[in-house]
């Protein structure tokens, strides 16, 4: 899940957890595939910290090496990074982009160092979010208008006096402060540390059926063990996102619902062969993706294995992009 960035109004919290395969940092290594021409053609993912980010890489390495023999380096780098990372050529794809405009108007538009690559299939939303069991108690809950009605029954200790929003990591870029302050809400945003941490503390409330108000996004396989229902936030307008854009404490809508995307390095569209005609051919479904992101987070699968499974039985939706 900006599993962080969505526009300036998106940019998703999604959280850290799953580092994965051959995962390192950037700055140590750079992108031999240029240089190579047949046997032993290396290709390097950027890979972002939440686990649907994971599940693309990893299925995407499985089938590089497998069917096409390719190489596979990943490296796991935060999301504004991994954008000069990719211009640079030290990475070559960007396999889930919540949206970054200002990079892209940088780096696509402009320099011309990156490339469209073409919809990932899944649509990313982030938004805020209670278990369904208190919706269901609570129906007028789903209104932001009546959320200061609950935040009594909604604190926690790190929140002190008032209601706890549950985040992510400290380092996602999300409107949740903004948020908070403009709609004169009597809550604290509280971050778990990584979308491994808030994972465990939804799964914990649910087990203890207790309240909880939490930024959280879709695609995401945790809604098939917890479900959750989302709070209505005042709708998004591009008059909302582009004041937004000037100045991100100003943000007062609800966030935007956006295509997944990939961008590959321009360089490596021209000169990556079949690996760079397999990853723009890359282009799965939500289901797909909260598959093997369930096998690797909650099945503790290695990346690798949970890749080959879904391979394995889904010959009929990855054929296509070999070709």
């Amino acid at each position: 899940m900006t599993r962080k960035a969505l526009t300036v109004l998106a940019a998703v919290g999604l959280l850290a957890t799953a580092t994965g395969c051959g995962a390192a940092d950037m700055t140590k290594q750079s992108s031999p595939y240029a240089n190579a021409a047949g046997d032993g053609k290396t290709v390097t993912l950027s890979v972002q910290s939440w686990v649907g980010a994971r599940a693309n890489a990893s299925v995407a390495q499985y089938l590089l090496e497998h069917e096409l023999g390719y190489r596979v380096d990943t490296v796991q780098v935060d999301e504004v990074p991994a954008w000069d990372a990719l211009s640079q050529g030290r990475v070559d794809a960007i396999l889930e982009d919540w949206g970054h405009p200002d990079q892209e108007k940088r780096y696509v538009q402009d320099k011309k160092t990156v490339s469209d690559g073409g919809d990932l299939g899944v649509t990313g939303h982030i938004g805020w979010w209670v278990p369904k069991y208190f919706a269901d108690a609570h129906p007028d809950v789903l209104d932001w208008k009546n959320l200061n009605k609950y935040a009594s029954q909604l604190r926690a200790p790190e929140s002190g006096s008032k209601g706890q929003l549950l985040d992510g990591s400290p380092s996602y870029v999300t409107n949740d402060k903004a948020l908070v302050n403009n709609l004169k809400l009597d809550y604290q945003v509280v971050f778990a540390g990584s979308e491994a941490a808030q994972i465990t503390q939804l799964k914990q409330f649910a087990k203890e059926k207790k309240p909880f108000l939490t930024y959280w996004y879709e695609p995401q396989w945790l809604f098939n063990e917890v479900p959750m229902v989302e709070v209505k936030l005042p709708e998004y307008t591009e008059a909302c996102a582009a004041k937004g854009t000037e100045d991100p404490s100003t943000v007062d809508c609800a966030y935007p619902t956006s295509p997944l995307k990939k961008f590959l390095n321009t360089g490596f569209t021209h000169k990556g062969g079949k690996a760079a005609r397999f990853l723009k051919n890359f282009h799965w479904t939500k289901a797909d993706q909260n598959e093997v992101a369930q096998m690797i987070a909650e099945d503790k699968l290695p990346a690798d294995e949970a890749a080959k499974r879904w391979v394995q039985r889904h010959p009929e939706k990855w054929k296509p992009w070999l070709a």
